[in-house]
């Protein structure tokens, strides 16, 4: 009997020795990304696992196989449903067709927030934590504006976006940049309404390498005078650049962009790209789990009274050529704090 009361109290102070974070009633939260290979979405992985382990969360992550592969999303949801999830984040590769489920999962009481992507509507979501994606093209926009100086009243534009679906984030940057540069953009919800002669025209890019390259291809083709190009991403800027060499027209095209990934400010620092506005995906995820550990603990969602419901998890204009009256950091600081 000794035994056995020695025994049961070691069981006993092995078990209040166990750290809560490997308790049995950790709040299970759901990270989807659109998919788990984008160095965007990795770092966002990272941000919201060292979070998870911090607070004590059970962190269970899920991806879509593809960019754009909604039903998996859709699968993750209800998985998370299912499971008795306090909270999901998500990345949403489909920001209407989502929606549903999405609304499935509130009417649970599960705490939603879009990160990075704004569903439609905005407010289909307890709240949105993302670079003000509007604010980062807008950065870019002015930057290119003051660095051609009295050249940017005749300048020709190539608008090199994502996809033909105007997806709020494609949207917002491409509309950015326009205001940056000075252009009337028309419906400011919407991609290529605008009269302005200085734009060549919008191709899409797929957010990828090879597209970059073909849509700047095409734009060449449509008018081989163009002096600026914007871009949705890196990968597209480092597609375009080629295009650009190819042509034999690398130095004399101002190509600015989006994102902040190490490559992409290498390509800043080497001279290939002139500008891009950095975001920060660790610190969005991570502010993610902070708010449903917050949720939890005392029933307050993030960002309530807020317009939109919206929280900015900041943005960063990188350059190696400054203009007065267009804040910026330089290479060197933005490889310190770039991501992939």
């Amino acid at each position: 009997m000794r035994h056995l009361l020695r025994a049961a109290g070691f069981l006993l102070a092995l078990t209040l020795s166990v750290p809560a974070s490997f308790a049995a009633d950790q709040p299970i939260v759901g990270l989807i990304t659109k998919t788990n290979t984008n160095p965007y979405f990795v770092k966002m992985r990272e941000g919201a696992k060292k979070k998870a382990k911090e607070l004590g969360v059970d962190l269970r992550t899920f991806a879509g196989k593809f960019d754009g592969d909604n039903q998996t999303q859709v699968q993750a949801v209800e998985n998370l449903i299912a499971s008795g999830a306090k909270g999901i984040l998500i990345t949403p590769s489909d920001p209407e067709a989502i929606v549903d489920t999405i609304e499935k999962a509130r009417k649970r009481g599960i705490l939603v927030i879009a990160l990075d992507t704004k569903l439609s509507p905005a407010d289909a979501a307890d709240a949105t934590f993302a670079t003000d994606n509007f604010k980062a093209g807008e950065l870019i926009g002015q930057w290119a504006k003051k660095k051609l100086g009295d050249k940017a009243s005749d300048a020709k534009i190539a608008m090199l976006d994502l996809s033909t679906s105007q997806v709020t984030v494609d949207v917002a940057r491409d509309q950015g940049f326009l205001k940056g540069f000075g252009v009337d953009v028309g419906n400011p919800n919407h991609i290529g309404d605008e009269s302005d002669p200085r734009i060549v025209g919008h191709d899409v890019t797929g957010g990828a390498e090879e597209g970059g390259r073909k849509a700047m291809e095409n734009l060449l083709q449509k008018n081989p005078d163009v002096n600026v190009a914007y871009t949705i991403n890196e990968p597209a800027a480092a597609g375009a650049y080629q295009a650009l060499k190819a042509a034999g027209r690398a130095d004399d095209v101002l190509l600015v962009s989006i994102d902040g990934s190490c490559p992409g400010v290498k390509n800043v620092r080497d001279g290939v790209i002139g500008a891009t506005s950095m975001q920060f995906p660790l610190r969005m995820a991570s502010m993610g789990v902070q708010a449903v550990f917050d949720y939890v603990k005392n029933g307050k969602k993030p960002a309530e009274g807020k317009d939109g419901n919206f929280v900015n998890t900041g943005v960063e204009l990188i350059t190696d050529k400054p203009e007065d009256g267009v804040p910026s950091k330089s290479s060197k600081w933005g490889l310190d704090h770039c991501w992939g």
